[in-house]
């Protein structure tokens, strides 16, 4: 497991508790939500059939794992997952209960691994992103796979890096995504906690907020924020609803009552929860 502790040490760097991109600030019981990450994550590799580690690319953090339904007649949808933490925290690992809910809905969930800052710049980390679709496009069918039904989701900066590739010039186009809690304009990180962290540019501000780039018209994005976050992750999701609607992206923008920043990503593994429900609808969606 990659994740890092640093998070704490935001708190040495910054006086000001009230920032608002600081999520341990506003969430109560953080760590409990990051002891229930790894349990529930755990207990998911060991129900599901499972392909771990699989290499979409030659860099040591060039990973991914595959959970698989039981096997089917034809090819079934593939919904790859990629996580937050601010470019910086976290791994695939903390996030493999994303598959209780994708297996469910008898689909391949394909959860990734990337480069974390600031070792890696926000370039590389793109990159990655996009290669790890090539290679679910390249090489799913020998799981069993329709590569033609991909979905994407992601949370925080994972929402982020989803929008890459919905990007028009973009080969590889899912057919629905599932968008949580997402940073879409990166500009105000600069003056937050996290900036003495990954040293956030001018350029990378410029060439990758979201909401600055244009979007193919195609598939449905779904832009889901909890009702208890922070007032940048609802602002910015107003933005980035009205930036794709203008491309004529159809796009809906949803509140999920009585959710903060942790408990929205938990709720994707649960199947009682609207996140869930909200999921397994995109993942069927691609076969329309």
């Amino acid at each position: 497991m990659r994740r890092t502790d640093d998070v704490q040490a935001g708190e040495m760097i910054v006086e000001d508790a009230k920032d608002l991109f600081r999520t341990r600030d506003h969430v109560p019981d953080f760590d409990g939500y990051l002891k229930e990450y790894a349990g529930r994550s755990a207990l998911a590799r060991h129900n599901h059939r499972a392909v771990l580690d699989l290499e979409y690319g030659p860099e040591p953090d060039e990973k991914l794992d595959l959970f698989l339904p039981p096997p089917a007649a034809a090819p079934v949808p593939v919904h790859l997952f990629i996580h937050g933490g601010y470019w910086r925290m976290f791994s695939k690992d903390d996030f493999s209960f994303i598959a209780d809910t994708v297996v469910a809905a008898g689909a391949i969930a394909a959860v990734m691994d990337y480069s974390l800052m600031p070792a890696v710049r926000m370039e590389k980390i793109v990159a990655q992103v996009r290669r790890a679709a090539d290679w679910l496009a390249a090489n799913i069918p020998r799981f069993g796979g329709d590569p033609n039904q991909l979905s994407v989701s992601g949370h925080s900066a994972g929402a982020h890096l989803c929008c890459t590739l919905l990007e028009a010039d973009i080969p590889v186009a899912p057919k629905s995504a599932l968008l949580l809690s997402g940073i879409y304009d990166l500009k105000p990180l600069r003056s937050s906690f996290l900036q003495p962290m990954i040293g956030l540019t001018e350029d990378e501000v410029t060439k990758f907020s979201p909401l600055s780039r244009n979007y193919r018209a195609g598939g449905d994005v779904l832009l889901l924020v909890g009702e208890q976050e922070t007032l940048p992750f609802h602002s910015q999701a107003d933005a980035m609803q009205s930036r794709l609607a203008a491309q004529q992206v159809p796009t809906r923008r949803i509140d999920i009552p009585d959710s903060n920043h942790m408990s929205i990503a938990l709720d994707l593994g649960v199947g009682s929860t609207a996140v869930s429900q909200l999921l397994t609808a995109a993942i069927k969606s691609t076969g329309g």
